[in-house]
């Protein structure tokens, strides 16, 4: 079976660093970016199964990378789990609103957790 690669845009370079080891081990291709701009390039680039966001991004924020990667023909498709600190129901509504798939606040998820939800979602499980 060919790896699921994953695209994880996060500032915050612990939980980046976190992320893509814990994903690595779990056997996803990962690659990550650091800000909005950058991660709307490499979803383009690299093509990812599967993008994990964060809201609050240098650059660009998560709805303005949302809204750039559902805009392009060739990127529509790719799944997007945001993964951020803002728990409010208008962020979560803006954010499904632009064509994420899913909503996960930081601290109320494990690695373990996070990781069942990507699998659900590209139908790994």
């Amino acid at each position: 079976m060919d790896k699921k690669k994953l695209l994880i845009v996060e500032d915050e370079p612990v939980l980046n660093k976190a992320l893509q080891e814990f994903l690595s081990a779990e056997g996803f291709e990962v690659i990550a970016a650091v800000d909005g701009e950058e991660g709307i390039r490499k979803a383009g680039a690299e093509m990812p199964d599967l993008i994990l966001l964060d809201i609050i991004l240098p650059k660009k924020d998560g709805y303005e990378v949302i809204r750039e990667v559902k805009a392009d023909e060739k990127t529509k498709n790719i799944p997007i789990i945001l993964l951020t600190n803002l728990g409010s129901i208008n962020d979560v509504e803006k954010a499904l609103e632009l064509g994420a798939t899913t909503y996960l606040v930081k601290a109320d998820y494990k690695l373990e957790e996070i990781t069942q939800k990507i699998k659900g979602i590209l139908g790994m499980d």
